[in-house]
């Protein structure tokens, strides 16, 4: 079972269906009665929210009043089901592991079994996948210049966020997997990492581990907070485990006043939220991304149409192909840089490729397109920013499919137009912003795609024209991550005083 409030449906029983969120995390339980006092009194303090319980002398707890059984007995039911999908869940991890060896290797870190690393006033930041990891790195590193005496700690869920945090920050952070949601395995991964601060990325709500932290007094701030229509209807009638979860946090920081709306009707306290802006868009832009871009087109040709398909999905490469070959019809020297959102569908997508008749080169094989190439697979991770500076227009995937889109604001960053399908509900304010002031255009529906590359590449002053504006929005939002080291650290000070 997983709560996980930015990717689309919201509430799973059932190992998590979608391919980025395939397991759960899990927090741990430790005792100290000086924290546990003050923590129960913040609670009886939250507004609209009932106490757990009474601390008396020596550390035991009266049994909650009759009207915490609302809570009790969602939560207990909730942690029951988790015990009981355990075996289900062992065989997706075991499954997993094959395409992921070294995933595979790490399986006990899910039930909080790790070596500790030793320290203790951590600040643990969590971001479940690649795009949050690449999301929180400028927070991660202002927190980092602010706070260079704490030791880090990183989790992530997915085995390619994984690399990720390994290849951007190597050994100045520890990091480990979340664990799954059960109470044992979540007191584990807290003994073990003594967290300080937890700083959870996008809304992830995970019920058991908010619990344990509020009750071990351990401060969680909800940083860069979206939560999109659907997966707010998603939760349905757990709605009373989320609230209690969401309403335990110290801080949530929403991206946006949609955001914040929807925190609200999901029990955020008003007290405790605020609209800080999306920090993606204080993503660092390195000077040399536009000479990178440019030396690969001197390799394929630097005057032909080149446009990529990012971070593309199952149902949306037949379509991209599709698109392509439209454009080829036009432009027959047009080149389609591709790049699948997940490994596993690299191989799958060179496949298709050549099935479509196109002639095609991978970055893993062949490392570069050849002048003759007519599709490209970017089967690596972590360069697709330089394949964004080398391409005059981007189609960003996760759109034509209901999942609700990906970071657009990285070929915006770069001045390169952008092109998305209808399915935005995960970057909504970002992708009206663009389309509102001209730096992008969003399809109605599939069939659309090849005429709208088509008449991009079609058109270069146009081109450069919206590009610009996609950089003027990139420019004007930023400014997130000062805002949200602001809460952070009132976080900070106020547990200090407690």
């Amino acid at each position: 079972m997983q709560f996980s409030c930015n990717r689309g449906p919201t509430f799973q029983v059932a190992v998590v269906a979608r391919e980025r969120s395939a397991e759960l995390p899990v927090p741990l339980s430790g005792t100290n009665r000086s924290h546990l006092a003050g923590l129960l009194a913040a609670i009886r303090a939250i507004p609209g929210r009932a106490a757990v319980g009474t601390l008396r002398s020596r550390g035991s707890y009266t049994a909650p009043p009759p009207s915490q059984l609302r809570y009790v007995f969602p939560r207990s039911l909730y942690t029951l089901v988790m015990y009981l999908l355990t075996p289900v869940i062992l065989i997706r991890l075991a499954r997993r592991g094959l395409h992921y060896r070294s995933y595979l290797g790490r399986w006990r870190e899910r039930f909080g079994f790790f070596p500790a690393p030793g320290f203790q006033q951590s600040i643990w930041i969590h971001a479940v996948s690649v795009g949050e990891v690449n999301a929180a790195v400028p927070l991660i590193e202002a927190l980092m210049r602010e706070h260079v005496d704490l030791p880090f700690v990183i989790t992530t869920i997915t085995p390619t966020g994984s690399e990720r945090v390994q290849k951007l920050f190597g050994e100045r952070v520890f990091h480990v997997y979340l664990p799954y949601d059960l109470p044992a395995s979540v007191a584990r991964f807290l003994e073990r990492v003594r967290p300080r601060l937890g700083v959870i990325m996008e809304t992830e709500i995970w019920p058991n581990l908010f619990h344990e932290c509020e009750r071990r007094e351990i401060p969680l701030v909800v940083a860069n907070a979206r939560l999109s229509q659907k997966s707010l209807r998603g939760y349905g009638p757990v709605r009373p485990l989320a609230r209690l979860a969401i309403r335990s946090a110290r801080h949530v920081a929403a991206q946006s006043t949609a955001d914040a709306q929807r925190l609200l009707e999901l029990g955020a306290d008003p007290a405790r939220l605020s609209v800080l802006g999306n920090i993606k868009f204080d993503m660092a832009v390195p000077e040399e991304l536009a000479g990178i871009g440019r030396e690969l087109r001197e390799v394929w040709g630097p005057h032909r149409p080149v446009w990529i398909a990012a971070s593309t999905h199952e149902g949306e490469e037949i379509a991209v192909l599709k698109a392509h070959a439209a454009v080829l019809r036009r432009f027959p020297d047009a080149l389609l840089l591709i790049a699948p959102r997940h490994p596993e569908r690299f191989r799958l997508v060179v496949l298709a490729c050549r099935s479509f008749g196109f002639a095609t080169r991978t970055r893993s094989e062949d490392r570069q397109a050849a002048s003759s190439s007519q599709c490209f697979v970017v089967d690596t991770l972590g360069e697709l920013l330089h394949y964004y500076a080398a391409s005059d227009v981007a189609f960003v995937g996760g759109s034509l499919v209901p999942i609700g889109g990906h970071n657009v604001l990285e070929p915006a960053a770069l001045s390169v137009p952008v092109v998305v399908g209808p399915n935005t509900f995960n970057f909504e304010a970002i992708t009206a912003s663009l389309v509102e002031e001209g730096g992008a255009v969003q399809l109605g529906d599939a069939d659309a795609l090849g005429a709208a590359i088509a008449r991009q590449l079609g058109d270069e002053s146009g081109r450069r024209r919206m590009g610009g504006k996609a950089r003027q929005v990139f420019e004007r939002e930023r400014g997130a991550v000062a805002r949200n080291m602001a809460a952070i650290e009132a976080v900070l000070a106020a547990q200090r005083l407690r």
